[in-house]
């Protein structure tokens, strides 16, 4: 069975109000493959990816009272928290590169094997290539989104457009370009 925007909501409110943790679970199986592979498309390794997405689905169950759905869907509340959660990990990691290298001593540099070089190539092109069938209107958002990592309140401001269109075109966008990626695979 699908599973409805209505259906999250419910089990979001059932979390919120009761503590639910059967609600918790449809959620948490719902959305739990979905962020683990967003997160490794955004550049996490398999491990960091499930680590972040377990992270963000503890969030929700602590913060669930706090969604509004004035201000999005429950999917997008949730991807978000995710998405917040990858910058601040890279952001503690960056400055504790800053802190190692300070003292003296300098992280060994792995560097990435040819396979790994290659597959990160084919999916970069891949991704382009589903970029390039977006229209220009859904690139532009989609780009200030994932690659600026702006949030959706700000693309609003910067290009002039209702909210409720950025997160239309990024959906769009996203169901487009994932259909084109798995008819590739």
């Amino acid at each position: 069975m699908d599973t409805t925007a209505d259906d999250m909501k419910l089990w979001l409110t059932a979390v919120a109000e009761r503590q639910d943790r059967d609600a918790f679970a449809r959620l948490y199986r719902h959305f739990a493959p979905r962020l683990a592979s967003f997160l490794e498309r955004s550049g996490l390794n398999g491990a960091e990816a499930e680590e972040v997405a377990q992270e963000a689905l503890a969030t929700v169950w602590r913060r669930a009272s706090s969604y509004d759905p004035r201000q999005g869907a429950v999917s997008t509340w949730v991807f978000t928290i995710a998405r917040n959660l990858r910058i601040d990990r890279a952001r503690r990691a960056a400055r504790a590169s800053v802190g190692i290298r300070a003292i003296g001593h300098e992280e060994p540099q792995v560097a990435p094997s040819a396979e790994e070089t290659s597959l990160a190539a084919e999916r970069d092109a891949r991704v382009r290539r589903a970029m390039a069938t977006l229209s220009p209107e859904q690139a532009t958002v989609l780009r200030l989104s994932f690659f600026s990592e702006k949030p959706h309140a700000e693309i609003a401001r910067e290009l002039c457009i209702p909210l409720g269109t950025v997160k239309s075109r990024t959906r769009l966008a996203m169901a487009k370009i994932r259909a084109l990626l798995e008819q590739e695979s």
